[in-house]
């Protein structure tokens, strides 16, 4: 046997129990560093407002602090109001129900001419074995439920603690990071950091922007059924439904369509189509335009980079991917050499023309003429 042999089998066997050993640490910390990459880009995203109020004489510290404090009381108050209303809806809507279910009673009774009454439904469901099971299953899952409400607590606070102290020490950081690097490293540093920044600002306005316009949509549709509390259900189904991903669309119009039902149950069918219609027209019209624009990559890039990202890492993928791709995008493009197009009609979606006549008709004129024999 070679005497490298043993030595080779030695490493390969480190090797292996390193990759191990190092897959083994990413698949536990997956979740820490998912949250510390969240926390980054929205440290990106208030970076601008940060560096604003820090160069007006302001510690960074404190205008970190400001910042977040503005968007938690917004965010509070938000979710204040919107828990008082839909208290005061879910009481009108448990003392309206007998007579809802009267006129669905009676809609099927004279539709397919049964002889249906309220007290026999009500038996039949309170009697029936699934909603003993759901009830069971509710009262067993309580502490599941209280488990994940406060694991997702202790994420939401980790995440602000990492993207303050991201914004509050990002000078810090980025001196930090180019000291080990040389000079000429250094600018490119800064330059991604700069790129990431308006980028991912870019990318807020846009998603600001759409949800304005989804809350005004959803106004004049809530307005003109003379649902209650338009504007707070506007402002929510133009937040939740653009900065939560995947399944923040069907949370933003569950609502809607639950204060409806207690003003006509129809009406609830109405915002769910009104819902489904433009959420299609967001997704194939209005984002991929918005996004191009404030983002500055295409729209199928934006489109397939949502894809990605989501089959990747799930939602944070989808909520990070075009201010990440339009990052990577911007600083590639700044190392690609570049060279002036030629002045071609094909490269405006024409064809070559030649003394009047383009090229394709000459072709064809030869093969008319039986082969194209020389001029006489």
């Amino acid at each position: 046997m070679p005497g490298w042999l043993p030595r080779a089998m030695v490493l390969a066997l480190a090797l292996y129990g390193c990759f191990q050993l190092g897959s083994w640490a990413f698949y536990q910390l997956i979740g820490l560093l998912t949250n510390v990459l969240i926390a980054f880009f929205l440290a990106l995203a208030i970076e601008p407002a940060v560096s604003r109020m820090a160069g007006r004489g302001m510690r960074r510290g404190l205008a970190t602090f400001l910042v977040f404090l503005a968007v938690l009381i917004a965010g509070v108050g938000f979710v204040v109001l919107l828990g008082s209303m839909l208290a005061g809806q879910i009481v009108d809507m448990v003392e309206e129900f007998p007579k809802y279910l009267d006129s669905v009673i009676n809609w099927v009774n004279q539709t397919f001419h049964t002889e249906l009454s309220r007290v026999e439904v009500q038996d039949s469901l309170l009697h029936s074995d699934w909603l003993q099971r759901y009830v069971q299953n509710s009262a067993t899952g309580v502490l599941d439920v209280s488990t994940t409400v406060l694991g997702g607590l202790f994420r939401l606070l980790m995440i602000f603690l990492f993207s303050f102290y991201f914004a509050a020490d990002g000078p810090r950081l980025r001196r930090a990071l180019c000291s080990v690097l040389p000079p000429s490293r250094q600018t490119e540093v800064l330059r991604a950091w700069e790129i990431a920044v308006d980028k991912t600002g870019g990318y807020i306005y846009s998603r600001g922007l759409m949800a304005l316009i989804s809350g005004a949509a959803h106004y004049i549709l809530l307005v003109v059924l003379g649902v209650p509390y338009a504007p707070a259900l506007a402002v929510w189904v133009g937040l939740v439904s653009q900065f939560i991903p995947t399944i923040g669309t069907y949370l933003a119009g569950a609502l809607p369509m639950l204060i409806a039902f207690t003003v006509d149950p129809w009406y609830a069918l109405w915002v769910l189509g009104f819902v489904v219609v433009y959420q299609q027209f967001e997704n194939y019209a209005l984002q991929p335009k918005l996004t191009s624009k404030t983002v500055d990559i295409h729209p199928a890039v934006a489109f397939g980079s949502v894809v990605a990202g989501t089959a990747l890492m799930g939602a944070v993928g989808a909520l990070i991917a075009i201010p990440a791709v339009a990052t990577l995008q911007a600083f590639l493009g700044a190392y690609v050499k570049r060279y002036d197009v030629m002045d071609d009609p094909r490269v405006h979606g024409g064809h070559r023309w030649r003394r009047g006549r383009p090229v394709l008709s000459r072709i064809r004129g030869v093969v008319r003429g039986g082969g194209g024999g020389g001029r006489r």
